[in-house]
């Protein structure tokens, strides 16, 4: 399964001479960081969104409750816009992919093409069914209707674990010999189900529901706060924020599982995570701080936390950064900060779940409408924002930790990078065209939440009389 390197990573990078100005490099990866982070949120509302909007519809089918059915049509009018934008920005990191990076797509191209073909018939089976979605509302029967969405969940799930697959072989290269400076005897599937793939796809697509969840919650929640405890709005609240609690525990535990197969396999990520500078055991956890020469300073440090937490064991040994060069040493600083901060905001959403949970019980054994404090509701509309900002935390932890390698321990980001000048063009051209997008993204959403209950069309009579104020 793993790559055999005859002559050692070297020799593919001294295959060709790269003269970068370092304000290129820096543009090149400032545009596909600020690429990838607008395009992930987008992209686990395309997986996550879905979802809620089935469930809603399969209430309101089995309740016939109207404000069930008004949340299905109104979700799935956002999720088309999302869509439609998702393929905008998808589109446009096809084109960094390229350009930017031509020294990975180049040389890696015939290796980790399977993920994105596969991920690209994924995105069509998706656009197929959500036309069909969209547009078929009362031309058949709700339960042929509802089977219609089945494939958009099955279909947004599959793009994303496709992709993600190319990311861990960015992290577990495997399915290559590298001989002489060239890659040959390629095996795109070993490539594409490579070690790292099954914890990073389950921690992403998981991310992808919670973020939906969580931020689709939080919209209703601020409604809430402002007096409209009507049904339509606490079902808004209740069917999102319920998926999100339900996945977090797993969640957690999934990246619990993700933690210990970096201590196998990119121990060096795992060293920049947690702060270790030196290889050896009774290695404390340590909560904040920041990098000096030795070690982080002024972190709150849990004495042993690191090494009962890897191998059960205060006596399992953690390997240091001190194994690992100095020009190849991720940023310490900034590599800790995000994971904790991950941590701790899925932490904080936990809670809330076993909140809602107490709450719940209290009303089943006391009776009563189930009835949520203010103050729950002010940390519910918090807890959209903080899941996304633990989803940009993930993924800088995963790039940044992996630096100074585009492809671990074979290519280096500078020797992938397009060498020549004027880089720093397109990043401000991309940064315009996104500016662009989330304002309209944002105009189109507000509108469609501010409008009438449900954009008229002579199918949709169902709902039409149903008052939302």
């Amino acid at each position: 399964m793993m790559r055999t390197l005859l002559d050692g990573p070297s020799a593919l990078l001294t295959s060709a001479v790269r003269r970068v100005s370092e304000g290129d490099l820096a543009a090149a990866r400032a545009q596909m960081g600020f690429s990838l982070a607008w395009h992930i949120i987008v992209a686990c509302l395309g997986v996550g969104l879905p979802a809620l909007t089935l469930l809603a519809e399969w209430y309101g089918i089995r309740t016939g409750n109207p404000a069930h059915r008004l949340l299905a049509r109104r979700w799935a009018r956002a999720m088309g816009v999302l869509f439609a934008v998702g393929a905008v920005s998808g589109t446009i990191l096809s084109f960094e992919m390229g350009l930017l990076w031509p020294g990975l797509m180049g040389t890696f191209g015939q290796v980790i093409g399977l993920p994105f073909a596969l991920e690209g018939i994924a995105f069509f089976v998706e656009a197929i069914f959500l036309g069909i979605y969209l547009y078929a509302w009362d031309r058949m029967s709700p339960r042929r209707h509802l089977l219609t969405g089945i494939p958009i969940v099955v279909a947004g799930t599959a793009s994303a674990f496709f992709v993600v697959c190319a990311n861990a072989w960015m992290n577990q290269p495997c399915g290559f010999t590298l001989r002489h400076g060239k890659v040959v005897a390629v095996d795109p599937w070993a490539a594409m189900l490579n070690p790292a793939s099954p914890p990073e796809t389950v921690h992403m697509i998981l991310a992808a529901f919670m973020v939906a969840s969580f931020l689709t919650a939080s919209v209703y929640a601020v409604a809430m706060l402002r007096g409209r405890h009507d049904a339509y709005h606490r079902a808004g609240f209740f069917i999102p924020f319920t998926l999100g609690a339900i996945v977090t525990p797993f969640q957690i535990f999934v990246g619990d599982w993700a933690a210990r197969f970096l201590s196998d396999y990119q121990p060096a990520k795992l060293a920049a995570i947690e702060g270790v500078y030196q290889t050896g055991s009774h290695v404390p956890l340590t909560i904040g701080g920041v990098a000096g020469d030795n070690g982080l300073k002024y972190g709150l440090e849990i004495p042993n936390g690191l090494s009962l937490l890897v191998g059960y064991s205060p006596g399992t040994v953690i390997q240091g950064l001190d194994q690992v060069p100095r020009s190849q040493r991720p940023p310490v600083t900034g590599v800790h900060w995000a994971f904790d901060l991950m941590v701790g905001i899925g932490f904080f959403l936990l809670a809330m779940g076993a909140w809602l949970l107490w709450v719940w019980w209290r009303r089943r054994v006391h009776g009563g409408e189930l009835s949520l404090p203010r103050p729950f509701l002010l940390l519910a509309a918090i807890g959209g924002p903080a899941a996304v900002v633990a989803l940009e935390s993930g993924w800088t932890v995963t790039e940044l930790g992996r630096q100074p390698w585009i492809v671990w321990g074979v290519m280096s980001v500078r020797d992938a990078v397009n060498p020549a000048p004027g880089l720093m063009v397109g990043l401000w051209l991309v940064l315009f065209v996104y500016a662009a997008m989330t304002i309209a993204t944002v105009y189109v959403l507000r509108r469609l939440a501010r409008g009438t209950p449900v954009p008229l069309a002579p199918q949709e009579e169902d709902v039409t009389g149903y008052p939302v104020v």
